[in-house]
């Protein structure tokens, strides 16, 4: 399994780089991930965009759809794109910790 080095932590990954244990995360672990993907400090937008998808991830067990992340943490789709510039999926869900989603290519 493959592994990242953050900060002198070690994190299961999958082949793309998302954390292959997501009960591990936690909110010092998305910083840390935020910072491997260039943010470098996470503001009160990030943090909604992050809540509403760990929220439906342990609801539903899956990522919610981009409509509905917009909608519940009050964010354009742009907005989110500017936030997370690798956007909703390969961005927002790795720094949230979930695995990689449905259809994420």
């Amino acid at each position: 399994m493959p592994q990242i080095e953050l900060e002198g932590r070690a994190f299961d990954v999958d082949g793309d780089g998302f954390l292959s244990n997501p009960e591990i995360w936690n909110e010092e672990v998305a910083v840390l991930f935020a910072k491997s993907d260039g943010i470098a400090e996470m503001n009160e937008k990030h943090w909604a965009v992050v809540r509403v998808i760990r929220k439906h991830f342990e609801e539903k067990g899956n990522a919610p759809m981009v409509r509905v992340l917009c909608q519940d943490a009050g964010v354009r789709l742009k907005e989110v794109y500017e936030l997370f510039p690798l956007g909703p999926a390969r961005g927002a869900c790795r720094i949230a910790g979930l695995p990689k989603p449905d259809g994420c290519v």
